[in-house]
């Protein structure tokens, strides 16, 4: 019998923060940010937390492939259960409760049974984190509409609780981080030639055509990570970010610009990124940057690759012939980096869904190199770290089918006192090894760098406290 979600109109705010500050204290609240009006190209935000459900199909640990797929199976299997006859409610409402979450990189490595060469994460949870929740918020920035989407299984009375506090004045209270200690990288430079030559030794007896080598960053935190989340959304604005509160008190923060996957009805859409150059403040400078990347062969070329890996990819799940690239090559500008953009689209074969859709392009092919297995068995055996949630993807599958995703890059996970954030880059035939140790950073750079300024603050503030302190011991 087909179900329809109720709808309730609730006030808009142009920053969708401030309606996550009224829900962010319930269990595993998650807001999915398009970053306006930070990036204009944003329309959508969605929230959602209290999920009516979490456990979800699990994963076995030392799962292979078999068992990947199997796994796939299930969780389209507890969709269709949970969320039996749940109609579309609008075109303009693209979530009305669903599972929401992550499926971190490790999965991927499961997926292709790679056998991993560096130290695999201490949770096996890191390779998929996803809830279903019954209700959803969405904000629609190009309509400057927001409404409360419940499912028919949503009581009257947790309906009646959500609407008075998101009717109600905020009663936001300041909160506040500080990094520890400045980042630094688990590779040094010396490390990172010395993989790096490694690939290029594969490419060149070749094993491969390009591979994604990453670093990882950390330090140390007090304070409260969303904190850190506005902070680098004012400066790293991208249309695909997300928070994610999860167990043990762990937090995910994405800002990210790439799009995986979407599926609206039967139309499948992909928007690989290869191809970098940072901002600069000088506007003659930050323009060069953006022509330069524009008319570079080898960034056309490796994002060429990729476009033509992701082709292969949708065509396991797409109708023949309905595969066409829309957009090749499009230069895209964030508040910190250029990007070369390139959009695939097809068409979903009838007999598939989006769990089929994501299980046969996981993980996406712009973060492991071409061919993909090869890429990715290189890439466990150069890297140090596992990649937990980076380079897999935040994602939404709607009650009523629809579904979007992103490529999890400028990603920080916080767990404990402990924040860990990667830089990556595709490398080919005629990449340098200085400019690819120099785009890991340039990518994530700005925003490790604004974390770091209160840091600084902070040393300032402690010394200054100090200082005090000790004058107030002083005997004269």
């Amino acid at each position: 019998m087909s179900q329809s979600a109720h709808l309730e109109e609730i006030p808009y705010y142009a920053d969708s923060c401030e309606l996550f500050e009224r829900i962010r204290d319930l269990p595993r609240a998650v807001f999915l940010d398009s970053s306006f009006p930070h990036a204009a190209s944003g329309r959508y935000d969605l929230l959602a937390a209290n999920p009516s459900a979490t456990n979800l199909p699990q994963l076995a640990a030392g799962a292979g492939e078999i068992a990947c797929r199997s796994w796939f199976d299930e969780l389209a299997r507890f969709h269709q259960a949970h969320y039996q006859g749940i109609q579309p409610v609008s075109p303009d409402i693209p979530f009305c409760g669903g599972i929401l979450g992550y499926l971190g990189y490790g999965l991927g490595e499961s997926l292709h049974d790679i056998n991993l060469g560096h130290a695999p994460s201490d949770s096996d949870s890191a390779r998929a984190q996803l809830c279903a929740y019954d209700w959803g918020i969405v904000q629609d920035h190009l309509l400057q509409r927001s409404v409360l989407v419940c499912l028919p299984q949503v009581s009257t009375a947790e309906r009646a609780d959500l609407l008075s506090r998101l009717r109600s004045a905020a009663t936001r209270e300041e909160s506040k981080l500080v990094i520890t200690a400045p980042f630094s990288s688990n590779v040094t430079a010396g490390q990172y030639r010395e993989a790096f030559e490694r690939v290029q030794a594969y490419i060149h007896a070749g094993d491969c055509y390009q591979v994604n080598l990453s670093q990882c960053y950390s330090s140390g935190y007090l304070g409260d990570p969303w904190a850190a989340y506005r902070t680098l959304r004012r400066v790293a604005a991208a249309p695909f970010s997300a928070y994610l509160t999860l167990p043990d008190s762990q937090v995910l923060t994405c800002l990210s610009p790439e799009r995986f996957l979407s599926l609206h009805g039967q139309r499948v859409e992909t928007s690989p990124i290869k191809g970098t150059r940072p901002r600069y403040a000088d506007r003659e400078l930050d323009e060069l940057a953006r022509r330069e990347l524009g008319t570079s062969a080898k960034d056309r070329a490796e994002n060429l690759m990729i476009v033509d890996l992701l082709r292969n990819d949708l065509g396991r799940s797409c109708v023949t012939g309905s595969i066409h690239v829309d957009r090749l090559f499009e230069l895209q500008s964030y508040p910190t980096v250029h990007h070369l953009v390139s959009t695939i689209g097809g068409d979903l074969q009838p007999d598939r869904g989006p769990w089929e859709l994501l299980r046969d392009s996981f993980p996406g092919g712009s973060i492991t190199g071409a061919p993909k297995r090869r890429a990715m068995e290189i890439i466990a055996e150069l890297e140090p770290h596992s990649r937990e949630a980076y380079c897999g993807s935040v994602l939404y599958i709607s009650a009523d089918g629809r579904m979007d995703s992103n490529i999890a890059i400028r990603s920080l996970l916080w767990s404990g006192k402990n924040v860990q954030c990667w830089g990556g880059g595709g490398i080919v035939a005629d990449s340098a090894w200085q400019q690819e140790y120099q785009e890991s950073w340039d990518k994530v750079g700005k925003l490790l760098g604004a974390l770091e300024q209160d840091h600084r603050r902070w040393e300032c503030e402690s010394e200054l406290q100090s200082t005090v302190t000790g004058l107030q011991k002083s005997p004269f």
